[in-house]
């Protein structure tokens, strides 16, 4: 099913400029030409108004196509490297300027993985992939973001009240950065400890950064302690096991970082070998008893009922090309970052700071 309309043929008609339609609409000029272009579709009061301002109505305004049954449509995708990739398993589209790209969609509890297509076959390098599209057609529109932040979801959610997509890829700060660097995402999330790395990678000026959140890093535990675990040298123990995050990730970064300011050396760590990809699969290990403690965020605590002894705060930063920033989706994220209903989610389902979010800093 598709949604067809004939919104510039009537502006025209009427006269009106697409800046004096966004002007009365309440959106943007750039949102006007993607509703017109068909790659986005307004919400109802959007459209509403525009009906009114055009002199017709909605159903003037806006068709719905089913598309013409037939053999379900393929595509060849490049691949988000991912672990989770396997035939038959379900996968997510987006496109990011001409290419699309497929992310894996993981198994969470309870629940059976969203996805736009199955995964048919792979290349030997799991660079490209053929997929089966479930509606017929691969999805142009979204927006791919790359990171570790389990509050994209929440992110996710509200961009989806507005019309616009959000596909994650689980990555962490260093990969999602190169993700970006080869035209693969349209955003990075990161929270490196240094973060010069971020300018130093892109030319000047090509790119922005904005602001997410502020968040703490630190050692997650059992529910009152019970190992009385409360700095890093304490996992040098007899018996304790860790929970590692993976070589490139910052919550590693930060761990070997307190390793070497306590002197301690990594093969003294049980479990340093042990490494899990995000917050919230190394927290459940810690939740599930198979682990004693790991480094992750006070979100990811929260999220699992564990508790939290803090090491850092750092800021959660998304990471975007310079050229993006015209783009309709990104502008309805940017709306997103400054509502008071979406900070509130993150200060009190994550424990964030949100005094900047939004905030451009680069």
């Amino acid at each position: 099913m598709s949604v067809s309309n004939n919104v510039a043929e009537l502006r025209r008609k009427r006269g009106i400029a697409a800046a004096d339609l966004a002007r009365r609409t309440g959106i943007s000029r750039p949102t006007i030409y993607a509703i017109e272009a068909g790659k986005y579709v307004p919400n109802t009061a959007v459209a509403l108004r525009m009906a009114h301002i055009l002199e017709t109505t909605v159903e003037d305004l806006f068709a719905i196509a089913d598309e013409p049954a037939g053999k379900p449509a393929t595509a060849a995708p490049e691949l988000i490297p991912s672990p989770d990739f396997a035939r038959g398993a379900p996968v997510r589209l987006c496109r990011v300027d001409h290419r699309l790209l497929a992310v894996a969609s993981p198994v969470e509890a309870w629940q059976l993985p969203a996805g736009d297509a199955v995964l048919r076959s792979a290349s030997s390098h799991a660079r490209r992939a053929t997929v089966t599209c479930f509606d017929g057609h691969a999805p142009a529109d979204g927006l791919l973001i790359a990171g570790c932040d389990p509050a994209v979801s929440i992110l996710a959610r509200h961009l989806e009240r507005g019309g616009v997509e959000l596909v994650p890829a689980r990555s962490n700060s260093s990969d999602a950065l190169q993700l970006l660097r080869q035209h693969k995402v349209h955003i990075a999330g990161t929270h490196l400890p240094d973060q010069s790395r971020v300018q130093r990678l892109f030319p000047a000026g090509s790119i922005a950064v904005i602001a997410f959140a502020a968040w703490e890093e630190g050692l997650v535990v059992a529910p009152n302690n019970p190992r009385a675990i409360h700095t890093v040298a304490d996992l040098s123990h007899p018996g304790l096991r860790l929970a590692n995050r993976e070589p490139g990730s910052a919550c590693r970064m930060l761990f070997d970082a307190e390793l070497r300011s306590a002197g301690i050396a990594a093969a003294s760590i049980a479990g340093y070998d042990r490494v899990f990809p995000g917050h919230l699969p190394a927290a459940q290990q810690v939740k599930s008893g198979l682990a004693d403690c790991c480094v992750a965020t006070r979100s990811a605590a929260l999220a699992c009922g564990l508790d939290f002894i803090p090491l850092a705060s750092r800021r959660y930063d998304l990471v975007l090309r310079a050229e993006h920033l015209a783009l309709a989706s990104i502008e309805r994220m940017f709306n997103v970052l400054t509502t008071t209903r979406f900070r509130r989610e993150l200060e009190t389902l994550a424990g964030y700071d949100t005094r900047d979010t939004g905030c451009r800093v680069l």
